[in-house]
């Protein structure tokens, strides 16, 4: 017979980064395959296009999330970007370039002040993981998507806060998807169910519709060439 008074283990919990993009769609969908009870965090930072905030919602729905928690940054107040401000987003660039240069995409320490943000909600709701899609392999030169970083940042956070002091908490940044190609990232999210439609990858939509020559485009069409999936969503 079933001893009614066990104890009923509750799963951990983790912070997950929600783009609303291919990359951290997926790894959501990794998190929630090994058993983390998943609070996702997405943020409207100035960008110049919100279409990702609602498929963010929309995926943390479809992925059965605790909470889904947007906040407000004013980036776009301190510019530096193509992604922020009136810099005009570079179209059709050699793909087999890309990666040599920080792009003018790049947003100044946006993954540094998204994480930050990430750590201080994981401490308050008692997460110790923090899940973030970045990928060092095919990416566009962006200084904050290499394990480096991610290594120094992961111990900043423990000296950082009151339960990495108290030992109360030791936080681990997840990056799952950092040494993958993007038809391995596809391939992983497909065998995890994720509906690929529901995602948002470019950086200068045409309405609903992805441009289709960004570097964003350009990778995400690369690796569902490279998987041999059709890419779901529609372009120009």
């Amino acid at each position: 017979m079933q001893n009614l008074n066990q104890d009923t283990v509750s799963p951990p919990k983790a912070v997950v980064l929600l783009s609303g993009g291919l990359d951290s769609t997926t790894v959501l969908a990794i998190a929630r395959s090994q058993g983390y009870d998943c609070s996702c965090l997405s943020f409207h930072y100035g960008q110049r296009q919100s279409i990702e905030l609602d498929r963010a919602a929309q995926v943390a729905k479809a992925f059965s999330a605790s909470r889904h928690l947007v906040l407000r940054l004013d980036l776009d107040k301190i510019g530096g970007s193509a992604l922020t401000g009136s810099i005009e987003v570079p179209k059709g660039q050699d793909i087999e370039h890309m990666g040599e240069t920080v792009p003018v995409t790049y947003v100044p320490a946006r993954n540094t002040i998204l994480l930050a943000h990430a750590v201080a909600w994981a401490e308050v709701i008692g997460a110790e993981n923090i899940f973030i899609g970045v990928n060092a392999v095919d990416y566009s030169g962006y200084p904050d998507c290499r394990p480096e970083f991610l290594e120094a940042f992961c111990r900043m956070a423990n000296l950082g806060t009151r339960a990495g002091i108290m030992g109360t908490s030791t936080f681990v940044i997840q990056a799952p998807l950092l040494t993958l190609s993007k038809g391995e990232i596809i391939r992983k999210g497909i065998e995890l169910g994720v509906d690929y439609g529901m995602t948002h990858s470019c950086y200068d939509p045409q309405g609903e519709k992805a441009c289709g020559r960004c570097d964003a485009c350009q990778l995400r069409l690369k690796g569902f060439a490279e998987a041999g999936i059709a890419d779901p969503v529609s372009y120009v």
